[in-house]
């Protein structure tokens, strides 16, 4: 199982932290060690002084597939959840200044929840297409995939000209504005459609 992640992919968060808008998608990856759930309170590292939440719609892989034709595309997933890449951001600043890879600040253990709820495509285009982020009761970050700069179908068909697809591989599709740090006793609620899908506990 391989976890891609694709970074800004939504203009307004881009511009947010000061980057350029990009004109293809940005992969990342993260390891099988990076997955985890609510199910469980969250521990900040002790290594970082800055950690983020970054919501996003994740999509799970149905059919492996490489070199995916956009025609065909839809066949390769149809069921859509939510989760969370936790960014270190201070020492992303520090690789980005280096000129480093970011794995440090993206990849490490834990540094990517899954809800365990998920949703079929339909289900999820028919009630709204909407996600949200709401910490301690107030809503930070809320969007549709509609404000993605690349959509799913475009996400799959660039990631696989490069990487072969397999069943259970997640795709994280990048996150909207209104990313921000998280402290010890923060409550993270992530809801689809207004269904509520994860309920995470910062300790």
């Amino acid at each position: 199982m391989k976890i891609f992640c694709i970074g800004r992919n939504y203009k307004a968060h881009a511009e947010e932290l000061g980057n350029a808008v990009p004109t293809r998608p940005i992969i990342f990856m993260k390891p099988g060690t990076a997955l985890v759930s609510d199910q469980r309170p969250y521990y900040i590292p002790d290594w970082t002084q800055d950690l983020h939440y970054e919501v996003e719609l994740v999509v799970k892989i149905k059919k492996k597939g490489k070199s995916i034709h956009p025609r065909f595309v839809k066949d390769y997933y149809d069921s859509i959840g939510l989760g969370i890449d936790f960014t270190a951001r201070d020492i992303q600043s520090q690789c980005k200044a280096k000129g480093h890879p970011w794995e440090l600040a993206k990849s490490f253990d834990n540094s990517a929840l899954i809800s365990d709820s998920w949703m079929s495509m339909e289900e999820f285009v028919e009630g709204g297409s909407r996600f949200q982020l709401i910490r301690n009761g107030d809503i930070v970050q809320s969007s549709t995939p509609d404000l993605m700069i690349f959509s799913i179908d475009e996400i799959l068909v660039y990631i696989s000209q490069y990487f072969t697809l397999q069943i259970g591989d997640l795709i994280y599709t990048g996150t909207p504005q209104g990313v921000g740090q998280i402290v010890s006793g923060d409550n993270l609620i992530g809801s689809i459609n207004d269904n509520e899908v994860f309920n995470l506990s910062v300790k």
